[in-house]
């Protein structure tokens, strides 16, 4: 089996045999002196520090962001606690989730994306009406503030989590500073309901996932109201370019590099540090190594991706020049 190709040969000739016994060396190999990284900084060859985070969606991930020494997790997928089972999670029991994540990540950063229901992710329980286009429907926050008690208990389970450790929150979806305005009256009311049980909490910070061209036109002015912004380059591209990443007729046209979506990228870095805040892509883009160095460029300040992927994005890193005036000129003899 060819996992990159997702080939099977079956009773393949000895020649073929050989050549991936070569391969499987090779990456053996590879994978030996990716290992070697795991504890090592994540800097550029001219000194300018990257946060690698992890993107994770369940509890049993929590090793592997550990062992791969990410710098903690840039996207915890929270809606996976909520699928998959015959009614909503109790804040308790979503209370208990979140707290473990910050004990486990020892004081690492772990921002908790809440929940992003609608679409493709719903269960029975949540008696979501058909919509003709639920990719463009009621989803991610949008659904939130249409059901203020089930957003409420999550937030009340991540404000209690945040006492013991480092602990901040993402808003998916966002469009408008008006749904900022509604999240935000929902925080004082949890902070007023802990206040008055005297439950421990800590004024954590905040982000938004920018997955909309919308989003990315005001980034400035949404940037100004959080800590953090969060380019979620899946949905983003696929609402950018007007395509279904999954329908299978667009494969051969959809693309993740359109320069459209490169130029947002930028758009938005240069917005959000304008407004003072630190800029992440956490989307599937920022696994590809090919980038790493232009994201670097652009001046993202960190990048979140799967935890198989952060030894090789280190590696990116560790051989990307922030600066391109700092690279070292080829000698002559090399030319």
């Amino acid at each position: 089996m060819d996992g990159y190709t997702g080939t099977l040969y079956i009773d393949p000739e000895p020649e073929l045999l050989k050549e991936y016994e070569i391969r499987h060396q090779a990456d053996t190999e590879e994978r030996e002196e990716l290992l070697r990284l795991r504890n090592q900084k994540d800097v550029t060859a001219d000194g300018k520090e990257i946060r690698l985070l992890a993107n994770i969606g369940n509890l049993d991930d929590l090793n592997t962001v550990l062992y791969y020494g990410a710098a903690g997790i840039g996207l915890f997928r929270s809606e996976f606690q909520y699928l998959g089972r015959e009614n909503y999670p109790r804040e308790n029991e979503l209370f208990r989730a979140y707290k473990k994540v910050a004990e486990d990540m020892e004081g690492r950063p772990a921002v908790i994306r809440t929940v992003d229901l609608g679409a493709d992710r719903q269960a029975d329980y949540m008696a979501i009406p058909d919509e003709v286009n639920p990719m463009m429907g009621n989803r991610g926050i949008r659904l939130c503030l249409d059901r203020k008690k089930m957003f409420k208990a999550q937030l009340r389970a991540i404000y209690r989590a945040s006492a013991y450790g480092n602990i901040s929150l993402m808003y998916p979806m966002i469009t408008s500073e008006e749904e900022l305005d509604e999240i935000e009256e929902l925080i004082r009311e949890v902070k007023k309901g802990l206040d008055e049980k005297n439950i421990p909490y800590k004024d954590i910070r905040t982000g938004i996932m920018i997955e909309t061209p919308a989003a990315v036109m005001i980034s400035e002015d949404l940037g100004k109201r959080v800590d953090f912004l969060s380019l979620g380059t899946n949905d983003l591209t696929q609402y950018t370019l007007a395509m279904d990443r999954q329908n299978l007729l667009l494969k051969h046209k959809y693309n993740d590099h359109h320069p459209a979506l490169v130029k947002m990228i930028r758009m938005v870095t240069e917005a959000g540090h304008r407004s003072g805040c630190n800029v992440y892509i956490c989307g599937e883009l920022a696994a590809d190594s090919n980038l790493t160095e232009e994201f670097i460029q652009m001046g993202v300040d960190g990048l979140s991706v799967v935890p198989a992927c952060v030894l090789p994005v280190r590696k990116a890193i560790r051989a990307a020049y922030a600066d391109e005036k700092n690279r070292p000129e080829e000698s002559g003899e090399d030319k």
